[in-house]
C-alpha cells in the first residue's frame, strides 16, 4: 500500500479550508501511522507555472511544515490536476505489485478528484479516509457541500471510504 499526500502546500493549506483543524489533525495522524507501519508515503506538489506564485522556488509551492516529508520519501511535481500526469510518478506506480492506494490532501474537487479517477482507471484499489480531503467554498457550493458531494456520491463506486481507524488498521495488512 502507498499513502499519497497530494498538494499539501503552503499556498493551499489555509484555515479557510472546510473543517481545517480536524482535516489537518487527520492528515498528520495518518502520515505518522503510515510511517510507524513502514507504509510508503509519497508526496505530490502542484506547480502552477512561472509567475503564478505557486511554482518551484516560491514559498507557496513548499510542502506545509505540519506534513513535511522525511528524508528518503519520494516527492513528485505535477503541472496538471491528476498526479498521474507526472510521467515518473505514473511509471513508478505502474511497477507497484500492491495496488492499494490511499489518497489524501487537496483539493477535493480538483486534484484529489482527478487523481482518484485516474487511479481507478489504472486498476488501483483507491482508499479515501474520511476527513482527509478538503477544499474551499466556491461560487456554487460550500466547502462542506463539495467535500460531501465527492466523498459520498462521485467516488462511491471508485473508492472505498473508510474511517481513520480503519485506514490505520489497513496499514498493518
Amino acid at each position: 500500500m502507498i499513502l499519497l499526500v497530494v498538494d499539501m502546500q503552503e499556498g493551499l493549506v489555509d484555515e479557510e479550508l472546510y473543517a481545517f483543524e480536524p482535516f489537518m489533525d487527520s492528515i498528520v495522524r495518518l502520515i505518522g501511522a503510515a510511517r510507524e507501519h513502514q507504509v510508503e508515503v509519497i508526496y505530490v506538489q502542484h506547480d502552477a507555472g512561472s509567475g503564478s506564485g505557486m511554482s518551484v522556488g516560491d514559498k507557496a509551492f513548499e510542502i506545509a511544515n505540519q506534513v513535511r516529508p522525511e528524508p528518503g520519501e519520494k516527492v513528485f511535481v505535477k503541472t496538471i490536476n491528476s498526479c498521474f500526469g507526472n510521467k515518473d510518478f505514473r511509471e513508478y506506480m505502474e511497477r507497484q505489485e500492491d495496488k492499494r492506494l490511499m489518497i489524501v490532501g487537496l483539493q477535493t474537487n480538483y486534484c484529489i478528484d482527478c487523481t482518484v479517477k485516474s487511479a481507478f482507471e489504472r486498476g488501483f484499489d483507491v482508499i479515501i479516509p474520511e476527513g482527509t480531503n478538503s477544499t474551499f467554498d466556491n461560487d456554487y457550493m460550500t466547502g462542506e457541500t463539495t467535500v460531501r458531494y465527492y466523498n459520498e456520491d462521485v467516488w462511491e463506486e471508485l473508492a472505498d471510504t473508510v474511517t481513520i481507524e480503519e485506514a490505520i488498521d489497513l496499514f498493518g495488512t
